[in-house]
């Protein structure tokens, strides 16, 4: 691709594969995701778990593991972790992949890093029972005192960092839950107000501006969330830079049967891809699945029902060579559809059956794919 027009392809990362103090209380001490990993089962027919890593269960706060991972995504064409960043009323969660991993890593340069501010509420899902509650333990929606130290924390420790991720000199950040954001100030025009008052802080810093990403839904997931009555009517007001997707199925609904081709969520995504462009005064920036599988996330035990996630149906079909396929169609139609940005789901979503880590099956196929559809920047 050519260098002076390949987008910055960046990854989602979840960082919930470290020891931290809630999940220790919550689940044991030194309890990571990778338990889930290890004890998923087959629960249909043509389902292909548990994966394995080939790296191993490694702890992501350890700056040896994190370097690793670094390398093999700039050697890649990864350019940026986009970190699914979680900070609720009581401070910081999950925090120690970026903060001990990424930091301390030697080779932190050589891939960018950014947040999304995963403000969803954290429900009891790992694992969740079929008929279980699925209880919220820390609510997305946080006080106007909790954003600002989340501004402070965002403008003082991390866009100073010199591989924080810019776009056009402006620091990225990205909010996840427009519905959860705008409650955390009561109405539209205080949230409003607040962004303001984020874009005045990294001024005053130094930087031309905020880059303010909003990541749009058309269905949701995660039990809790809400669909925002008008989406495209609150990103302009609060006057986001651009707009994009977290996973293809927030667009594209999965069948009945327990296995959707790859195919078909591709193309029921790009209709959305479309729609963005149209509809939108702003860019969008695509984003591309790897694949789909909550089903890690469910008791083993329990009878297999889609009856709400992590019972739910999957993608099926998501070879590296539909992957491959996947990009390059993305590839192509930025041509007619620029974008300054691609991101994909996800570097290690393990538990929803998205990752381009490497397993055992596979090994590097899906990175290999991100190498040869959108080259290495500066190679």
């Amino acid at each position: 691709m050519n260098s002076s027009s390949r987008p910055i392809v960046a990854s989602y990362y979840f960082p919930n594969y470290h020891p931290d103090a809630r999940n220790g209380k919550l689940h044991g001490p030194g309890w990571m995701e990778w338990e889930l990993v290890k004890y998923a089962r087959p629960r249909f027919p043509g389902h292909a778990q548990p994966k394995v890593p080939a790296w191993g269960y490694t702890d992501e706060a350890n700056p040896k593991d994190m370097e690793q991972k670094l390398a093999a995504a700039a050697d890649h064409g990864v350019d940026a972790f986009i970190f699914d960043w979680y900070y609720y009323d009581d401070g910081p969660f999950l925090e120690r992949g970026l903060e001990e991993g990424y930091f301390g890593a030697a080779n932190n340069d050589r891939v960018k890093f950014c947040c999304m501010w995963a403000n969803h509420d954290w429900k009891d899902i790992h694992p969740c029972g079929r008929t279980m509650g699925r209880a919220t333990l820390f609510p997305g929606k946080v006080t106007p005192a909790t954003f600002d130290a989340i501004v402070t924390k965002m403008v003082d420790e991390y866009f100073v960092h010199p591989s924080h991720l810019l776009v056009d000199g402006c620091p990225y950040f990205s909010i996840y839950d427009l519905t959860r954001f705008i409650e955390s100030f009561g109405s539209l025009a205080a949230a409003g107000q607040a962004v303001e008052a984020f874009r005045r802080r990294v001024q005053a810093a130094g930087f031309p501006d905020l880059h303010l990403n909003a990541v749009v839904w058309g269905r949701t997931i995660l039990p809790g969330e809400e669909l925002p009555v008008d989406p495209r009517g609150i990103v302009h007001d609060l006057g986001f830079d651009s707009a994009t997707s977290y996973v293809w199925i927030h667009h594209a609904g999965l069948d009945q049967s327990p296995l959707t081709p790859f195919e078909t969520v591709q193309a029921r995504y790009f209709a959305h891809w479309d729609r963005m462009v149209q509809e939108y005064a702003m860019p969008y920036y695509p984003n591309v699945t790897m694949g789909w599988d909550s089903s890690p996330r469910t008791l083993p035990s329990d009878v297999w029902e889609p009856v709400g996630y992590p019972y739910m149906n999957s993608i099926g079909g998501n070879t590296p060579a539909a992957f491959r396929a996947a990009l390059a169609a993305t590839r192509d139609r930025l041509a007619t559809q620029p974008a300054a940005m691609v991101n994909i789901n996800c570097w290690n979503e393990w538990t929803e059956g998205s990752y381009l880590e490497p397993d055992t099956v596979t090994g590097m196929a899906y990175l290999e794919a991100v190498r040869d559809v959108f080259g290495v920047a500066g190679a």
